[in-house]
Order: structure tokens, then C-alpha cells, then sequence
């Protein structure tokens, strides 16, 4: 876990971006489409989709196929062909089934800095993941298992070796972690005692996958 801890350690921490700045999420629906969200206008959310002008969508109405659900301060849910997508500010690209959603593939995207960060949900709880290939397990900041309401004082104690010396962690397993339309049960994680600026996803659902990279995308094949 050291190296795990030391790894997340040289992350740089997640900067809430203007409302305005372009966001990095984008979701391939089972067409192809890609839709992001480029900020916020009132209450309306700012859509582009495919590359186009960013177009400001109420909830309740559609933008070529895309209809948003509903807008909160930076993060917007919407319906397409793809199904029900959470977009945010400031993520990385993530695209899911782009040949058609079977729950076995997903597509991501390096961010400006070579991180593939991607939404997600633990126990149906949305949260933001890192990939880290260095990680054994995924890895939870204390601040954020606590956000999502995960039981980890009921886990396994364990002692973990960081930077700053020895610190308490505690191992679970979750019920369920899921990124784009891909979902694992019974996952093991940490929980560790400081904070992280996001999930690390580590090989205890990476393991599950064939990793594939080219260039700036990264494709995970479940295996079956």
C-alpha cells in the first residue's frame, strides 16, 4: 500500500473549474454520439454534442436526441440513446458501448495531464475514479468513503505505510462498483485515514479486464 499511497500523493489535487470552463466528460452513445458539458447558464446546462456549438438546454428539453433530466451547480443528468448519463465539470472523457452498450466495454480518455479519470458510482453513489495499474485494490480517501456512506469502520482494520509514516486503513469489500455501463460486485478496497483527490481504481477491478492503450484512449474488455 505504500506505493499506492505515495502514487495518489503525487496527483495534483482536483481544482473546481469556472462554470464556464469546458468540461472533459464526454459519453459515446450506442450511435457514436458524444455529449459533454461545456458549463452552465442559469439553470440550464450548456451541452455540445458531437463537436458542435454549445447549445443551453432546460430540463425537460432535447438538444439533437439529448434531453436533460436535470441541473444542479456543476453537474448535469441527461437521457440519450446511450441511456441515463451524470455529466460533469472538469472530467476526464469517458466514452461507454460506442458499438452498442452490452456492459462488457468501456473507452476512456486521457486528461490533459495523461490521467484517466472517469465518474463512476460505488454502491450506486457517484463518485470520480482514477486508473492506477499501481494500485492493488481501489483505494478510498476517509473524507470521501465517509461522503458515500460506506461502512468501513466495520472492516478489517489494517496498518499502512505512507509518506508521513505508519497510519490506520481499513479493507471492505463494496457491493458494487460501476464505470460507464460496466459493473463489479463484491470488489475488494481500501479505506485509507487522509484524504485523495479521487478514487483510486485499482487492479481488484482492473483484474477483471483486458486493458488495451493506444495513444490517449484506454479500452477496458471484461473478460468472460
Amino acid at each position: 500500500m505504500s506505493r499506492t499511497l505515495e502514487h495518489s500523493r503525487r496527483r495534483p489535487a482536483l481544482a473546481a473549474g469556472p462554470l464556464l470552463a469546458a468540461a472533459l466528460l464526454a459519453v459515446t452513445a450506442a450511435h457514436a454520439q458524444d455529449v459533454a458539458l461545456a458549463g452552465m447558464l442559469g439553470g440550464k446546462a450548456l451541452l455540445v454534442v458531437n463537436g458542435g456549438a454549445p447549445r443551453a438546454v432546460a430540463p425537460g428539453e432535447s438538444h439533437q436526441g439529448v434531453q436533460v433530466v436535470s441541473v444542479g451547480r456543476d453537474e448535469a443528468v441527461v437521457d440519450s440513446a446511450g441511456g441515463r448519463r451524470t455529466l460533469r465539470l472538469g472530467e476526464a472523457p469517458v466514452s461507454v458501448g460506442g458499438n452498442g452498450s452490452d456492459g462488457q466495454r468501456v473507452v476512456m480518455k486521457a486528461d490533459a495531464r495523461g490521467h484517466f479519470v472517469s465518474a463512476g458510482q460505488i454502491n450506486g453513489r457517484s463518485t470520480q475514479f482514477m486508473v492506477d495499474t499501481g494500485a492493488s485494490t481501489v483505494a478510498i480517501g476517509r473524507p470521501e468513503a465517509e461522503r458515500m456512506g460506506l461502512k468501513f469502520e466495520q472492516g478489517q482494520p489494517v496498518r499502512m505505510s505512507t509518506a508521513n509514516g505508519i497510519a490506520q486503513g481499513w479493507r471492505l469489500r463494496l457491493d458494487s462498483v460501476r464505470v460507464g455501463d460496466v459493473e463489479l460486485r463484491r470488489v475488494d478496497a481500501i479505506v485509507t485515514a487522509e484524504a485523495m483527490p479521487y478514487v483510486l481504481l485499482g487492479n481488484s477491478f482492473l483484474g477483471a479486464f483486458d486493458m488495451q492503450r493506444n495513444g490517449n484512449e484506454m479500452v477496458l474488455h471484461k473478460r468472460r
